[in-house]
């Protein structure tokens, strides 16, 4: 059996008494005051996750660019020094392998990657690897990554850093010092709000995440990110996306560009384009509080089912039963009226436009 594997904050969370839950081989804190607390804390204030369990390799060598435009779905040679780019990495069948990070720098490159996916995208990299003149790195155990998120996100992390980070672009990123340390800061997130994703050495992790608890972040942990990103309609591998979902029917489309080169399943997801019968993410809105759990089953207007619940929860914020699902393409306009199966009880529910939550500019 594996051993658990912890954080370089793992103290910290047991220090604030956070209920501490297995999650991709790792353990991590789920809540400390509360979902609703730390949710509303993001909405409203500056919250601060954990997230060192995400995946971090490091790509350098002539050959990195050739490697990442092979196997990631978005373009990868317009990008600016700096920038962070969002796709996929799928199989040859178009099928999503992770949805993950890119990172461009003057000396190479960078990948953020889920958790649960980290030994298979590596070993995906190290598959496609050749010809190509590169090397990869693992940095997950060694570093550590805080998100930092909310309004109020810029004022908690004013002057911590060498370089301006307010001055950050959404989806850009700088290298930077922190204590004399280097690392790496970026304007990124999976809640739906402002803020920023800061990657330092494993021996900076517990002095960072205190400064920011003592400039009012609130400990956030994977049960209110799970509702931030709910809210926010970002899809969630093992849920929304996984092997046998292309992107295109994931809604993420704007993320795979089809036309400027090849990509390992760009083939199979310009074919599966040409299909107009398979299921794709939608939005649903639902009467009253109880919750569409995963798997539940999605009942059209007559009468027959045709789709599937892969997140659902009521959100805090909006104070809305929320979910997304995959439904027929047939039954997939907005106002729709649906139902859902939970366990036997028939909830009616609304076909809603994505995201269900956006922040004000």
């Amino acid at each position: 059996m594996a051993e658990t594997l912890q954080t370089p904050l793992h103290a910290r969370h047991l220090a604030l008494k956070a209920r501490m839950v297995p999650f991709a081989g790792w353990d991590m804190p789920v809540q400390y005051a509360g979902v609703i607390a730390e949710h509303t804390a993001v909405r409203t204030g500056v919250g601060v996750f954990d997230v060192s369990h995400m995946a971090r390799f490091s790509f350098g060598g002539p050959g990195a660019r050739e490697l990442l435009e092979k196997v990631f779905t978005n373009n990868v040679g317009t990008m600016k020094d700096g920038q962070v780019r969002y796709g996929l990495v799928c199989n040859e069948k178009g099928g999503i392998l992770d949805d993950v990070l890119v990172y461009k720098w003057p000396y190479g490159y960078a990948m953020i990657a889920n958790a649960s996916n980290r030994e298979k995208i590596l070993g995906w990299l190290h598959q496609h690897k050749s010809p190509f003149a590169l090397e990869i790195q693992d940095a997950t155990f060694s570093t550590a990554l805080l998100a930092v998120q909310g309004p109020k996100a810029v004022d908690a992390v004013a002057g911590l850093f060498d370089a301006d980070v307010s001055q950050l672009k959404y989806y850009f990123a700088t290298p930077t010092r922190y204590r004399n340390t280097g690392c790496i800061v970026s304007r990124t997130g999976y809640t739906g709000e402002d803020g920023f994703e800061i990657g330092v050495s494993s021996g900076m992790a517990e002095p960072l995440w205190d400064d920011l608890l003592a400039r009012g972040a609130v400990p956030c942990g994977l049960g209110a990110r799970d509702t931030l990103r709910l809210e926010a309609a970002m899809p969630l591998y093992g849920h929304e996306l996984n092997e046998a979902t292309d992107p295109l029917q994931a809604g993420l489309g704007w993320a795979v560009k089809l036309d400027d080169r090849a990509f390992v399943g760009r083939e199979a997801i310009q074919n599966a384009a040409s299909n107009p019968f398979r299921p794709v993410r939608i939005g649903l809105e639902l009467d009253g509080k109880r919750a569409a759990r995963e798997g539940s089953q999605v009942v059209g207007p007559n009468g027959g089912p045709i789709g599937t619940v892969t997140s659902g929860s009521y959100v805090p914020f909006l104070q809305k039963s929320i979910a997304m699902a995959y439904v027929d393409s047939t039954s997939s306009q907005a106002g729709t009226k649906l139902t859902i199966d939970a366990r036997g009880t028939a909830i009616p529910a609304t076909l809603v436009p994505l995201p269900f939550y956006k922040r004000a500019k």
